[in-house]
């Protein structure tokens, strides 16, 4: 019989979906600090949107460059993946609109809440879809793929973290 790595090894599905919540939870934040009379609250909401790009920029370049390509090459049916692939533009246009809108910009909480919206739709779809074809498939070595994406991961953020 051959061996598989154990279940609870950590895999590529549980470093995107560690993302997932990780951004979720500064979604959160972002809204506290919407309802929030402080007075450094919008100086925290900027610095929590400028945070919330970057992990979102990373995440998206990461799942496009190494774990989409991998599921594509062994899986039969790509729409989801295409999905996934233009739900990732729909989201980097508004992180692009985010970004350059990072002071009294009208609409900028408004476009945080969007972002936030888009990125729920996503994580379920990822979730329930994708992540439960990945661990389906038999060719694909999730465990090994975790440690490419965290290495790329590491590689991008030391990158734009020095450009910010």
């Amino acid at each position: 019989m051959p061996t598989t790595p154990a279940r609870n090894a950590k895999d590529a599905c549980d470093l995107l979906d560690a993302d997932h919540k990780a951004v979720k939870k500064m979604f959160k934040e972002f809204e506290e600090l919407t309802e929030s009379r402080a007075k450094t609250a919008a100086q925290k909401k900027l610095e929590l949107a400028r945070r919330i790009c970057l992990e979102l920029k990373v995440h998206t370049q990461i799942e496009e460059e190494i774990f989409y390509p991998a599921l594509r090459e062994v899986l039969k049916d790509a729409d989801m993946l295409d999905e996934a692939e233009v739900e990732h533009a729909s989201a980097k246009d508004l992180i692009a609109q985010i970004e350059s809108a990072m002071d009294a910009d009208d609409k900028f909480e408004a476009k945080v809440k969007v972002l936030g919206e888009y990125v729920d739709h996503h994580v379920k779809e990822e979730r329930a879809e994708i992540f439960t074809k990945a661990r389906a498939a038999k060719k694909l070595d999730l465990v090994a793929m975790r440690e490419e994406l965290e290495q790329r991961k590491e590689t991008l953020m030391g990158e734009m973290e020095a450009m910010a």
